[in-house]
């Protein structure tokens, strides 16, 4: 058995289970092996039957009988008497008519699953039984529960596991031999083995924490690399004109904050320097991150440059031309800023590109298709990025390839980012923190709301838009779903119109509309043609209307904590006061992270809260890109990751090359290939 084998050639997977395998990205043996759990169950403790007690037990017993029969309604019951020296007890499996016929009377099994009062007697309900052997697979030990899809469950998966488990010694080492000594990691064959099928609570534990320092100390050597290939790379250097900047200051209508005077001037330091500035500024959604990236574009273009501010959407994007229009306009720079995105008519899109190539525009606002139009850019010193947190190698390469150099690389985000991610993930950046609010910015007043209490919510909101003020009430879903008891779009939209807001002018919008006809209901919301907007989260990044007070969450529970707070921030964008009501789905005791969400609105604190109740799994709820997704260290391991982040130092200040480790080195290649720009 080879690694690059497909997996088609193990036992018992043919076409039809290996196009299941498929569905969850595993396709050779090698991509079964790295296909990790995501969690476990603990059957390890096995007990004599006159021991257990009600909960997950394991037995080790002969069965002495099974007989199935079928119930009320098409029900089909198999139960089964089990015996060990101690006693005997009930098992019972229900709809698993397979099973009588399956076990065999007379024969050892380990049998796990849980014991509870059923129909008067304590019995153990549908569990796990397999016959006793040196090697259990789904009892008698730690049992791994895998990612699943329909057809294929967690039983299949360690089933076939266990046939290819022994080519973990093919396995090549990834790091360093003197690293590998160093921090004492398990031989990297034997940790997945563990991970897998943990042959103890000890050794589980130490493959896990050696896996999972190799994991981090991936991401972490990949952005210090990073990192150091900018300072070796030449920049056009734009030096700080002091008049220009107060001139700026001063025909604004409002005050900067002081937050935003301290990015700006660290903006201005990294312009005027010989290598690219690579800054990612961090900011609540209304803390003015728009005008940060418009002081520092304003320094390039009035010095002979070009600025490209490329943004997630075209809706974003003509949002952002139209504000940076109006906060150059009086000083003279509106001119020079012009949209250039897909969706512009063809001789629209070619009058904008001869007017960038004749350098009459300075200043290019986009989606990232700005990097791919036939421009010429080759005066271009600086790129914003907005919501997109990172530039990728290859793209950089393509921009440095039509740009003729590196420009200056300035990213925005309003989602605050734990200290710990941006070490691991971010660590090629300078980070930038816009942790203020502008004056006279109230915070949005939040609420929690039980369904029986919408009535109420109802009439609080109506009062709102009395007074000509705007709503959006986000749902999870577009359509109704037997699998999910929440509320959706199109389901809210026809109540709220039909019923409580019936007076009102109510309107939908959601992803599986054309672009078209988003763009057109977007418009109308902004226009104040609408009172409500029901919609997805496809409204979560960017979309500014200062008239919108009121934000409802339906099915707050199904949002992580950073994308309700972003949510939360479409409503604090004007000195209105502004209200968030998430309402849940049932009337249970709501969550630690609703009450965080209520009674919190530190973006940064609830960051750092999100992060403590993740554990492993996705790298953060709204940066989303399953391949740098943490999948077995957990980034609240603070000591992990500082242990890893100064190994990765140490490989750079020994002067050692990938070249010398290809395993490694495929893997650093891997991570900063990858980009949110694709």
């Amino acid at each position: 058995m080879e690694l690059g084998n497909p997996v088609t050639s193990l036992k018992g997977v043919g076409p039809e289970l290996a196009k299941k395998f498929a569905v969850l990205g595993v396709h050779t043996v090698e991509d079964l092996i790295n296909h990790w759990p995501r969690r476990y169950d603990d059957y390890s403790n096995v007990q004599p039957i006159a021991e257990i007690r009600p909960g997950t037990v394991t037995v080790k017993v002969q069965i002495k009988q099974a007989t199935g029969r079928y119930v009320r309604r098409g029900m089909h019951i198999t139960e089964a008497l089990a015996s060990d020296d101690t006693g005997s007890v009930r098992l019972i499996w229900f709809n698993q008519p397979y099973r009588a016929g399956a076990l065999k009377p007379g024969s050892e099994y380990f049998v796990s699953g849980n014991y509870q009062l059923s129909r008067q007697r304590f019995s153990i309900l549908n569990p796990s039984a397999e016959l006793v052997s040196d090697f259990p697979i789904n009892t008698a030990r730690i049992i791994p529960i895998y990612p699943e899809t329909k057809g294929l469950k967690s039983n299949q998966i360690r089933r076939v596991l266990r046939e290819v488990i022994s080519t973990t010694g093919q396995l090549p080492e990834i790091l360093p031999e003197w690293l590998r000594a160093k921090t004492k990691l398990m031989p990297r064959g034997q940790a997945v083995t563990e991970l897998h099928f943990p042959s103890s609570v000890e050794a589980f534990a130490r493959a896990k924490q050696s896996l999972a320092f190799e994991e981090v100390f991936i991401l972490c050597l990949s952005s210090l690399l990073t990192s150091r290939e900018m300072l070796t790379e030449p920049a056009l250097r734009i030096p700080f004109k002091e008049a220009l900047a107060k001139a700026f200051v001063g025909s604004l209508s409002f005050d900067l904050t002081t937050a935003q005077r301290k990015v700006v001037w660290q903006i201005y330091q990294d312009l005027d320097r010989d290598h690219p500035m690579n800054r990612l500024v961090e900011g609540d959604v209304g803390s003015g991150k728009t005008v940060v990236a418009a002081m520092a574009a304003l320094m390039a273009i009035e010095q002979g440059f070009q600025v490209a501010l490329m943004a997630p959407t075209e809706l974003l994007a003509r949002q952002h031309a139209d504000t940076i229009y109006k906060l150059l306009e009086p000083v003279g720079q509106a001119d020079t800023v012009a949209l250039l995105v897909g969706g512009l008519k063809p001789a629209q899109k070619r009058a904008a590109q001869e007017r960038i190539a004749s350098g009459e525009v300075r200043f290019m606002v986009g989606t990232q298709a700005l990097i791919q139009e036939k421009v010429d850019m080759d005066k271009l010193g600086l790129v914003v990025i907005d919501e997109q947190h990172r530039f990728g190698v290859d793209q950089r390469n393509k921009l440095q390839k039509k740009a003729g150099h590196m420009p200056h690389v300035l990213s925005m985000t309003a989602t605050p980012i734990p200290r710990s991610l941006a070490l691991t993930l971010y660590g090629e950046l300078d980070i930038s923190l816009l942790d203020e609010l502008p004056a006279g910015r109230k915070p949005v007043i939040t609420k929690l709301v039980s369904p029986n209490s919408t009535a109420t919510m109802y009439k609080s909101i109506d009062k709102e838009i009395e007074r000509g003020r705007q709503v959006y009430v986000v749902c999870p879903i577009i359509k109704e779903s037997d699998a999910l008891a929440v509320k959706s779009a199109e389901q809210t939209f026809e109540t709220l119109r039909k019923g409580p807001f019936k007076h009102r002018r109510v309107g939908l919008l959601h992803g599986r509309m054309k672009p078209d006809e988003k763009d057109r209901i977007m418009q109308q919301f902004i226009a104040h043609e609408l009172d409500i907007l029901v919609s997805t989260t496809v409204i979560e990044v960017g979309v500014n209307v200062p008239n919108a007070t009121v934000m409802v969450i339906e099915g707050a529970e199904r949002f992580g904590l950073a994308q309700a707070h972003q949510l939360r921030g479409r409503v604090c964008r004007s000195d209105d006061q502004g209200y968030c009501y998430l309402v849940m789905s049932d009337s249970k005791q709501p969550s630690q992270r609703l009450r965080a969400l209520e009674q919190m609105t530190d973006g940064f604190k609830l960051a750092e809260l999100d992060l403590e109740l993740r554990g492993p799994g996705a790298i953060y709820g709204t940066l989303q890109h399953g391949e740098l997704d943490l999948r077995i260290a957990k980034l609240s391991d603070t000591k992990l990751i500082e242990a890893a982040r100064k190994a990765a130092q140490a490989f750079i200040d020994r002067e050692d090359t990938l070249k010398s480790y290809p395993e490694l080195a495929r893997a650093v290649n891997n991570v900063r290939s990858i980009t949110r720009l694709d």
